[in-house]
């Protein structure tokens, strides 16, 4: 429920939006929610592993699974869109905690570009602000509990909205995601950013359900 309620939050200002947007743009509108599963590959800082003596440092991360829930509004060729991910990436354990994971998860907000016409597959460009965190561990000590505090990044992406029974669409795509973080050490009172951030290309499919595109 809570991931539904961030979604829907989220979900609000975008269907405000597009709703003022419909009094000057001539066209079709359509209002899409769906799920969607992503492989997650860390790319950078965050996927390699230095023999540095800062235990503090976010790295080690390797390729993870997540899911994700997203709603749009279109109109025309122009749409707003909202989501949520929730990704689990597997980590070296010679640099995490014992449990060897990192969660990230958090929302995003954006535009998206898609093709016109009517045709039953309709390519795509999106790109986003996104509001995430991390939890996890460092040191290769459990007792060194690793958390952030949300800070903003970016994404950026492309895909195909592929039409299977008029209301019903199939969409692939590739996302690549660069999160900036304030990490919160144990012992050091105030949050400090990191040098890297969190960066990864997510390879997602999803299903949503949409209202058809008007004539």
């Amino acid at each position: 429920m809570k991931t539904l309620s961030k979604v829907v939050a989220l979900a609000a200002p975008v269907t405000l939006v597009a709703s003022i947007l419909t009094t000057s743009v001539a066209g079709a509108q359509s209002f899409s929610l769906g799920l969607r599963g992503s492989g997650s590959f860390p790319t950078g800082a965050f996927a390699q592993s230095s023999s540095s003596t800062n235990t503090a440092v976010i790295e080690g991360a390797k390729s993870g699974f997540g899911y994700g829930l997203d709603a749009g509004l279109a109109v025309g060729f122009i749409g707003l869109y909202a989501g949520f991910d929730h990704v689990q990436f597997d980590c070296q354990t010679s640099t995490c905690r014992t449990d060897g994971k990192y969660t990230l998860q958090g929302v995003t907000a954006g535009v998206k570009l898609a093709a016109g016409g009517y045709s039953m597959i309709r390519p795509f460009a999106k790109a986003g602000v996104t509001f995430k965190d991390l939890q996890g561990g460092y040191g290769g000590s459990s007792s060194n509990a690793l958390t952030t505090d949300k800070a903003p990044g970016y994404e950026v992406g492309a895909g195909a909205d592929v039409t299977l029974a008029g209301i019903v669409s199939l969409s692939p795509q590739v996302r690549y995601v660069g999160q900036n973080l304030k990490a919160k050490i144990p012992g050091v009172n105030a949050p400090t950013p990191t040098s890297s951030g969190v960066n990864y290309f997510s390879f997602d499919l999803g299903l949503s359900l949409h209202t058809p595109f008007g004539k």
